[in-house]
């Protein structure tokens, strides 16, 4: 792909994991993600060379020049990300390597059946769109024989998500994980947990919670906040949740399981997963991104994300993959 030019329809296949885990596989779909020819034309725009060496070196020369040229969060949580602003050649070639990367357009779910269901946490309107588009699934003949698994954190909403749920209707919700639960309430039509559980340590990083819902005719649905595994530098992210996640679940080798998250983050968390989830339990793993073109979503709609947005979670992406396939040895 030139510069400027639009991606290629069909978007490149993430590393493998969909019928089980086979290291292999996944090496030789990180190697086929990371040195495609829409993500080299990418770092050629913006003056990198390509890196030389192996798969390992690749991943650790692309992790470093995107932390020179596509981290704009700065340590930062998402919402606070600063948007840098592109001509309009390096914003389109930004939304087209995205595109080509898996970014852009959701793919339904590849199964009728999976033993467990997994909705990814987010900003407070993903929440939302997420727990919403679980039940939508649900509804519409994906069968879960295991259970639905909502999986959030104790981060602070900012006033600015706060107000959002106020203006779609949601009770107050002070965290992530509230937001999530207020979710799984409203869509599964559950007024309180069959089962509470966690510990409340004092500080949100230490802490954790478990609810469990019994909606009538739908599996289980149970909504987890997990404690960080580094505490003393940081909230819990996704790894921890989906660990977390495992240790309250009989994963079995070979087990369907599917993720939901939004388009952009499909990459990224899916090798997450891998890493965290596949290459451990052995589970089969399917990753989809909710998708836009259904009917406005629990009332909140997904902002379309920006050129500067991608670029950060191609980043997101790349470094998933090195910490993927450092632990595939």
């Amino acid at each position: 792909m030139r510069t400027g030019e639009e991606a290629p329809r069909g978007a490149l296949a993430l590393p493998t994991g969909a019928a089980g885990t086979s290291a292999e596989a996944i090496t030789a779909g990180v190697r086929a993600w990371v040195g495609s020819a829409p993500l080299r034309d990418l770092v050629g725009h913006f003056g990198g060379d390509w890196p030389g060496g192996d798969v390992a070196a690749v991943l650790a020369g692309l992790d470093d020049f995107s932390a020179r040229h596509w981290d704009f969060r700065g340590g930062r949580e998402r919402p606070d990300a600063r948007e840098p602003a592109f001509d309009p050649a390096t914003a389109r070639l930004a939304l087209a390597t995205a595109a080509a990367l898996g970014m852009v357009r959701p793919a339904p779910p590849a199964r009728s059946r999976y033993a467990h269901l997994v909705v990814l946490g987010g900003l407070a309107h993903a929440c939302q769109r997420r727990v919403a588009y679980a039940a939508h699934l649900l509804r519409a003949g994906t069968r879960v024989t295991g259970e639905v698994a909502v999986l959030g954190s104790f981060r602070p909403l900012s006033e600015v998500e706060r107000q959002a749920l106020d203006k779609a209707g949601v009770g107050p919700c002070d965290t992530e994980v509230a937001a999530l639960d207020a979710a799984v309430r409203r869509e599964f039509r559950v007024p309180a947990p069959a089962q509470d559980d966690g510990r409340d340590a004092g500080h949100p990083h230490h802490s954790w919670s478990s609810r469990t819902y019994r909606p009538a005719g739908c599996p289980p649905v149970r909504v987890l906040a997990a404690p960080s595994s580094e505490p003393a530098r940081r909230r819990a992210h996704t790894a921890d949740t989906q660990r977390f996640w495992a240790g309250h679940v009989l994963l079995r080798a070979g087990d369907p399981v599917l993720m939901v998250t939004a388009p952009i983050y499909v990459p990224f968390q899916h090798c997450d997963a891998l890493r965290t989830l596949a290459v451990p339990y052995g589970c089969a793993l399917e990753t989809v991104g909710v998708d836009p073109a259904l009917p406005d979503l629990a009332g909140l709609p997904e902002p379309t994300p920006t050129p500067g947005r991608y670029l950060q979670e191609i980043r997101s992406a790349i470094r998933s993959m090195r910490a993927l396939h450092t632990a595939l040895g």
